[in-house]
């Protein structure tokens, strides 16, 4: 199983991105993986920031599910992955099951964050986009998906977001294997080019890094 991570702040763009791949590839063993389905079934108390649960601090996610399901995905298992409700703020009681894969791309902020999880990752991929634009698309995807006000995710964004991206998130981008920008259709198309040489690999089976 070949395992890919694509990080970088909120907004940047991951999930369209690895969406993008995906459809590019068009094959049922390539598994999407988000992040965000791994936050803890109820945040801490002390990840409170006036009031406003900081979702994003590295310690809001729950790390040993994440990384059991990943070795669970590499040895060619199943995974059922948790539902995180953001209105709620808690992990619902459903869960979707993947597929058996041959291809995972692992999106998420914090996807270079961990280093037993960077050690499992094939290939590992930074977005890098300015702050101002990963704000406006942050504001239009918490207006329309999530029903917050602009005030409440103005001030989410320099309570936590922005001061949580500067301390914690922007460092990983020293691991990343390749760094894309704003723009990412000729990054997409380089990606699933290589992905499908994977899938349609008469060999039978990826082979990784992690010796799976």
């Amino acid at each position: 199983m070949y395992l890919i991570g694509i990080a970088g702040g909120s907004g940047s763009g991951k999930t369209t991105f690895a969406k993008k791949i995906i459809q590019k590839v068009n094959d049922p063993s390539v598994v999407l993986l988000s992040q965000d389905s791994y936050y803890l079934p109820t945040l801490p108390s002390d990840l409170k920031t006036h009031s406003e649960t900081n979702f994003d601090h590295p310690a809001a996610f729950d790390w040993p599910l994440l990384r059991d399901h990943l070795k669970r995905l590499h040895a060619g298992e199943q995974v059922s992955v948790p539902v995180y409700d953001y209105n709620t703020e808690k992990r619902t009681n459903d869960t979707h099951l993947t597929s058996r894969a041959r291809v995972v791309i692992l999106e998420g902020i914090y996807t270079l964050w961990d280093e037993e999880i960077r050690n499992l990752l094939d290939l590992k991929v930074y977005l890098n986009v300015e702050a101002d634009i990963r704000f406006i698309r942050r504001l239009h995807r918490d207006v329309k998906e999530r029903g917050r006000t602009h005030d409440d995710i103005i001030r989410r964004y320099y309570d936590t977001v922005r001061p949580m991206h500067v301390l914690y998130l922007e460092p990983t981008r020293k691991y990343a294997d390749i760094v894309v920008g704003e723009e990412t259709d000729i990054a997409a198309e380089v990606l699933s080019a290589r992905i499908k040489e994977l899938v349609n690999d008469s060999g039978a089976q990826v082979v990784s890094r992690s010796g799976t």
